[in-house]
């Protein structure tokens, strides 16, 4: 049993008929026309612009999470996917020590070896905050080629910044005495639902693909 602790918007073109009956006494009329057009067609560029700007700027935000589960889920997507950069960003770093940076290869490659089409998360909570430190397990399943959900678990330390965002904690800033208390606290996790589903899903799937974890292991050693 593996388990890891540690807008759209449309454009909208501005139409108008064209006044070919009109004389050309009326050169100011025209004009105005054409002014009013080319404000219409400026006013929606603008929108357009603005619009694309929120797209990518929703985007680009969310890595790090307004909540604990936020960055948490946004890691472990991260690393499904095999995104890097996001990886390093949920922990709040653009560059990551050697430590850091072994632990996100690692992560993406033992996910990669699954082959999973996508991830989906079951659940996804705090287990105990300390300040601005909280400990969070989540729950997903590795949606698979064959049609089978692979049952995973985690759980990761994370803590809240002065802007109020929490980004996932790195190892090396993890004491001895959060150990001991998520070792604690961790032990109370494992009598609740959230983790006996988990069980119950892992034990099933193994049934059904007896030497699958040795068939991954193979993988991830060659």
């Amino acid at each position: 049993m593996v388990e890891k602790k540690a807008v759209s918007s449309k454009k909208r073109k501005p139409t108008g008929k064209k006044n070919g009956n009109r004389k050309s006494g009326n050169k100011k009329s025209g004009n105005s026309f054409q002014g009013q057009t080319i404000k219409y067609i400026a006013g929606a560029a603008v929108i357009v612009v603005l619009a694309v700007i929120l797209i990518f700027s929703v985007k680009g935000c969310g890595i790090a999470g307004k909540t604990p589960e936020k960055v948490v889920k946004n890691l472990i997507k991260s690393y499904v996917e095999g995104k890097e950069k996001n990886s390093r960003k949920c922990y709040g770093v653009k560059k990551a020590n050697e430590e850091l940076q072994t632990e996100i290869e690692a992560s993406i490659q033992y996910f990669a070896a699954h082959k999973p089409k996508k991830v989906e998360i079951v659940s996804c909570d705090t287990i105990y905050k300390d300040g601005k430190n909280a400990y969070v397990y989540i729950t997903y399943n590795l949606l698979l080629e064959d049609g089978q959900s692979y049952p995973c678990i985690s759980t990761y330390m994370t803590k809240q910044n002065k802007k109020g965002k929490y980004y996932v904690l790195m190892p090396s800033k993890i004491t001895d005495d959060m150990k001991k208390t998520a070792a604690s606290k961790y032990a109370e996790f494992m009598n609740t639902d959230p983790y006996k589903n988990y069980v119950t899903a892992y034990e099933t799937f193994t049934k059904k693909n007896p030497g699958y974890e040795e068939k991954l292991a193979t993988k991830l050693s060659s």
